[in-house]
């Protein structure tokens, strides 16, 4: 027996059907979640380990030219009571005076390590902007590092260029393709997936035809389908009435009736859904080209759209003044702590030339002379070994 819907209630009926086969494909994915672990597909790599810092100055002789601005102040004050008083020598026919000589020395070595630690603490500090202290020239400028780190980054590190060639090189999208085949057919040739997967069809029919205003519904959807395809064809809409004529029934009855038989027909030709999934990974392999280059075009699409610059920028620009410095410092922090150290052995060289001019400059050149040439053969030595 047919239903004869209004308009209004054949929409209601087709909405009930649409939300009853959203709620059977969310069962479909809880199935297909079940035996699914995406794990399997992806290959772990190994994490990048973090570079091992270079000791560049051993921790004994960082911590020896720590000493290095101690001893200038002791020595800066005991100048004030004995400074090589009266002390006098003669090199080379040249006369030397010493007297004074401990005062200069501990004062220019003093100056070179405070400039340096000045102007290195200058880098960092304050962190905040001060009435009278400033602000110290890496936060004050976070905004353009930002800028330019991301510059850098996008232009020459990571852009959508570098990143196509990287996939392109590594040929991923292929050994994924062939992962998530492999990884298909071992889902379907489990054969309580393939039982859930039946079991889910047949529920989802039956329960869409066994509601009798979703059936009428359907059946009136089909039979306007019919009504409109025979529109300009008089002979097959002639035929079309004989036929719900001989029967003796209107034609909405006729496929309402065809549609209750759905479920046994489904039943009985599920075995072909067996065919259907041995074949998939066949027809998935035979189509891999295709497949690899819908992906790589997709890919490529979402690459163009990804905005490394801002990406970058945005993110540095979200850390404080605070955590910019400390980055910068925790990479460096070694050789910031050497270079000031090393302003204070500068310095006091600069006293002895201060001191004694000419002298000085004939010793500094012979030295600097010597560590070059030194410095030179050690370095073809390990080129060579």
């Amino acid at each position: 027996m047919s239903v004869d819907l209004p308009n209004n209630k054949s929409d209601g009926a087709l909405d009930t059907a649409k939300n009853k086969t959203r709620e059977h494909a969310r069962n479909l994915w809880h199935i297909v979640s079940r035996y699914t672990r995406i794990e399997d597909v992806t290959t772990t790599s190994q994490p990048h380990k973090q570079p091992e810092r270079k000791q560049l100055y051993s921790n004994t002789f960082i911590s020896a030219l720590s000493v290095i601005p101690y001893l200038l102040v002791l020595l800066f004050g005991l100048s004030f009571f004995w400074d090589f008083d009266g002390l006098t020598s003669t090199v080379w026919g040249r006369p030397l005076q010493f007297e004074g000589l401990l005062k200069i020395l501990s004062v220019s070595g003093l100056i070179g390590f405070l400039t340096n630690w000045l102007a290195i603490t200058m880098l960092f500090k304050p962190a905040q902007k001060r009435p009278i202290l400033g602000h110290g020239l890496i936060p004050a400028q976070k905004n353009r590092i930002a800028y330019r780190l991301a510059q850098a980054v996008s232009e020459d590190l990571i852009n959508p260029e570098i990143i196509k060639r990287k996939i392109t090189e590594s040929n991923i999208i292929g050994r994924y393709r062939q992962l998530s085949t492999r990884y298909i057919k071992s889902i379907i040739d489990d054969p309580e997936f393939r039982k859930d997967i039946k079991q889910w069809v047949v529920q989802y029919v039956d329960e869409m035809i066994a509601d009798p205003e979703i059936r009428a519904a359907l059946a009136k959807r089909i039979l306007t389908q019919i009504e409109e395809a025979l529109h300009n064809k008089s002979f097959e809409k002639i035929a079309f009435k004989t036929y719900t004529f001989v029967k003796g029934q209107e034609m909405q009855a006729i496929i309402e009736e065809a549609l209750v038989q759905i479920p046994t027909s489904v039943e009985s030709g599920l075995d072909k859904l067996d065919d259907l999934l041995d074949q998939l990974p066949q027809k998935i392999d035979k189509n891999s080209d295709t497949i690899e280059d819908i992906v790589t075009t997709l890919l490529y699409k979402l690459i163009n759209q990804l905005n490394v610059h801002a990406l970058v920028e945005e993110n540095l620009r979200s850390y404080d003044e605070q955590h910019i410095s400390n980055i910068i410092r925790s990479a460096t922090n070694e050789q910031l702590r050497y270079i000031q150290y090393l302003g204070a052995i500068l310095g006091v060289i600069g006293g002895f030339v201060i001191w004694e001019p000419l002298l000085s400059v004939i010793v500094l050149t012979g030295l600097s002379v010597v560590l070059l040439v030194l410095d030179q053969l050690l370095y073809k030595y390990a080129a060579d070994s």
